[in-house]
């Protein structure tokens, strides 16, 4: 099964800070992360979603692959999506965890070294 979905054409995806009260559950975990959602326009959302529940349910993460503004592949786990219709099309909504945007807070513990190695 494949377990990423991938943009193959147009610009890197634009992500947005996550701060709702139900996403934060979806970024607990051991590590420092943040929830972004993005949204694409996609020829079948229903069925990339549906995709991304088939993986879920047989416990397997399933990932956005793309390239960076500076070109480069990069890949973000994808915690949920949604698919909405749109009068342009589908438009595929996917919460995916990241990174923290803000460097302090790779450095709030005593041990920054340890913090980093665990990244």
């Amino acid at each position: 099964m494949d377990n990423k979905i991938t943009i193959i054409e147009g610009p890197p995806p634009a992500f947005e800070t996550v701060d709702d009260g139900w996403a934060a559950g979806l970024a607990e975990c051991s590590s420092l992360f943040d929830i972004a959602v993005t949204r694409l326009r996609t020829f079948n959302g229903p069925a990339l979603v549906e995709r991304c529940h088939k993986a879920w349910h047989n416990q397997t993460a399933m990932f956005l692959h793309y390239r960076s503004p500076l070109g480069l592949e990069e890949t973000a786990p994808i915690m949920a999506a949604r698919s909405v219709e749109t009068q342009e099309g589908h438009v595929l909504i996917l919460w995916v965890r990241r990174p923290p945007e803000d460097p302090e807070t790779l450095f709030d513990s005593d041990d920054d070294e340890d913090d980093l190695n665990e990244l």
